[in-house]
């Protein structure tokens, strides 16, 4: 753990605590990761191109927010996840590490630059998401749709991906968003509903539910996605049941991670799961209906999000190339 992950710059130039809200809280020791988890870290011509891009356009990216295990391969392949509506995130999850308090204004400029690096580095695929806004009458919806045009304008090849808040309290936002169309509408359960008043305080397990649902009823051609992290105490029954609520709201793409704790003050990993109970979670999950799983210890909800878009638009291609003829009892 460095002093970055417990403080953040200000823009005076002094240090801040990045969690406040954690301050106080008893420390979790941090576990030794097993051999499965461990990743080298990278640097290579391709990452420190995308580092300079990011740098050059003033954008900040959930890659180095979230302190994400894998940006070493994802820069070098000129991957990253943008994070639209500033650094600092209202809520106050055990889980994440990105900054949490008061948020600064919008930047107005953040949609145009988010579509000229799309186009600068020839994405094939682009994820953009957000720190939750709970100040913002529309919880950021309107900058989430600028930013989807300018994609759309600046680099019309690429397809999109976003990673919404549950935009919780903000009526109409979810509409607003949907009707943009992005490729895949992304909104991470996270963790079980149990775990979600110690894990998730902000949140409301069926409220994000309901929204995915609700996407598909307004655009069913979007394609929907949720995550989960395991490894916070949660039981294999447990897992399945989301998995059975995510198909009844008609999701599309499941991933599943280990949770990997960023500091002391975050929540604490219960055990770290082996990779073959993930390739048992990824194989339930297809025997239960979804058209793409991403099941690993190192699975995150953008990591290699455009290999997994093209898979997954031939795995819907192929369902519908199917149910015609079942339909129809076989055409005979």
């Amino acid at each position: 753990m460095t002093a970055s992950d417990i403080t953040a710059a200000t823009s005076e130039g002094k240090t801040k605590l990045r969690h406040p809200e954690k301050a106080h809280r008893p420390d979790n020791p941090i576990q030794r990761k097993p051999a499965w988890i461990r990743v080298k870290a990278l640097t290579s011509d391709g990452y420190n191109d995308t580092r300079r891009l990011v740098r050059d356009h003033n954008l900040v990216t959930v890659c180095e927010e979230a302190a994400c295990p894998n940006i070493g391969e994802c820069w070098a392949k000129k991957h990253a996840t943008f994070m639209i509506l500033g650094s600092v995130c209202t809520r106050a999850c055990a889980f994440c590490n990105v900054e949490t308090g008061l948020p600064d204004l919008l930047d107005p400029h953040e949609p145009d630059n988010v579509g000229s690096a799309a186009a600068q580095l020839g994405l094939e695929h682009i994820v953009v998401t957000s720190v939750d806004r709970d100040d913002l009458s529309d919880g950021g919806a309107d900058h989430f749709v600028k930013t989807i045009r300018s994609i759309r304008r600046q680099a019309p090849a690429t397809t999109v991906e976003i990673l919404t808040p549950d935009f919780m309290h903000k009526p109409g936002a979810l509409e607003t968003v949907t009707d943009a169309h992005p490729d895949v509408f992304n909104h991470n359960l996270e963790t079980v509903p149990r775990l979600y008043p110690s894990i998730r305080p902000g949140a409301r397990y069926f409220h994000s539910l309901r929204l995915l649902q609700q996407v598909k009823e307004i655009d069913p051609s979007i394609f929907t996605k949720s995550g989960l992290m395991v490894g916070l105490g949660e039981t294999k029954d447990e897992v399945y049941q989301v998995m059975d609520d995510l198909r009844s709201a008609d999701v599309d793409f499941l991933t599943i991670g280990q949770y990997l704790q960023p500091t002391r003050k975050h929540a604490a990993v219960d055990r770290f799961v082996h990779p073959d109970e993930f390739a048992a979670y990824e194989k339930m999950a297809y025997g239960k209906g979804f058209l793409m799983v991403s099941a690993t210890p190192l699975t995150r909800s953008s990591y290699l999000a455009g290999d997994d878009f093209a898979r997954l638009r031939t795995a819907r291609e192929a369902k519908l190339a199917i149910e015609p003829d079942s339909e129809s009892g076989g055409g005979a």
